[in-house]
């Protein structure tokens, strides 16, 4: 049977580590012990559990605004909860929402908007909420709540881009509390220097920088202590990293809102949320907003 739906899919981000930290019996029992919450969340708006998926859930609301609301409701409380346990034993949650036709067969979903809010929801980093444009159709920006559009994303599988936005649940200052933060004094030694290393020049508003290998790593972000600083407020406070690694320069994105990347000479845009990828020759990197937003903070970047 075909419905249109709204498709709610919610993932435990880090559970490798917590189940390394307090081992298979502990972690599997505090995995359950959230999908289960989950589940009631869901089922409290309305909404219907399809299936358990280890440290997952996939879920299915006849309403976009019901769908919201579970997801804001579920981030925000499963924000408090966390806070009583030490970081390295926290479960932040990453959530994907996307609207259409699905097809329901023997008690499973199968679809466009499955995959849709499957890969959003990787897509997505901790504490963060992504839908596709569909998924917020007829909901209103209300009590805290914001939609922030992160522009066209390539999904895997279709063949057109969908129109992602993250739905923000929070205020500026939570935000930046959220924000992975990296080490903004590492100690560089210049005796480190390697003859056949790299070199990368940063450009930004008519301020230009170029860093060597052996000063890397180098952090971009929002406060003055950054190496490279990007006085805008879609960066976060430490947005972006540039690693030397085996000889290569690399882009680790370790924000709230993800970079992305395009090279000189074509390509498809290269998105970062929480990962990273090989910086070579010339292009640009996007920080907080895609390219497609013509007022996006973009940094020019040549790799020598």
């Amino acid at each position: 049977m075909s419905v249109h739906t709204t498709v709610v899919f919610t993932d435990l981000f880090g559970s490798t580590s917590v189940f390394e930290a307090l081992g298979n019996a502990r972690a599997t029992q505090a995995v359950t012990q959230i999908t289960t919450w989950i589940a009631h969340i869901v089922e409290s708006h309305g909404g219907r559990v399809v299936k358990m998926l280890g440290d997952g859930v996939l879920a299915l609301f006849e309403s976009n605004p019901a769908a919201i609301n579970a997801v804001v409701e579920m981030q925000r409380m499963h924000q408090k909860r966390q806070v009583q346990f030490p970081a390295s034993k926290r479960l932040p949650i990453r959530i994907g929402v996307a609207s259409g036709d699905v097809e329901l067969v023997a008690g499973d979903c199968y679809g466009d908007a499955v995959n849709v809010a499957a890969r959003l929801s990787d897509l997505s980093g901790p504490h963060q909420i992504w839908a596709n444009s569909a998924a917020l159709d007829g909901t209103d920006e209300a009590d805290g709540v914001r939609f922030r559009i992160l522009g066209p994303i390539s999904i895997r599988g279709r063949a057109e881009p969908c129109t992602v936005y993250q739905v923000e649940w929070q205020d500026d200052v939570a935000s930046d509390f959220l924000t992975i933060q990296a080490d903004l004094n590492p100690l560089f030694d210049s005796s480190q220097r390697d003859v056949l290393g790299g070199q990368i020049e940063l450009t930004w508003t008519g301020t230009s920088k170029t860093f060597n290998s052996f000063e890397m790593p180098i952090h971009i972000g929002r406060v003055h202590q950054a190496a490279f600083v990007v006085n805008d407020p879609r960066v976060s406070r430490t947005h972006a990293r540039i690693d030397w690694r085996n000889g290569s320069i690399m882009l680790v994105d370790v924000s709230s809102y993800g970079c992305w990347v395009r090279f000189s000479g074509g390509g498809s845009d290269l998105l970062l949320r929480r990962e990273e990828c090989v910086l070579h020759g010339h292009g640009e990197i996007a920080l907080g907003s895609s390219f497609a937003d013509a007022s996006a903070p973009l940094i020019n970047f040549s790799v020598s």
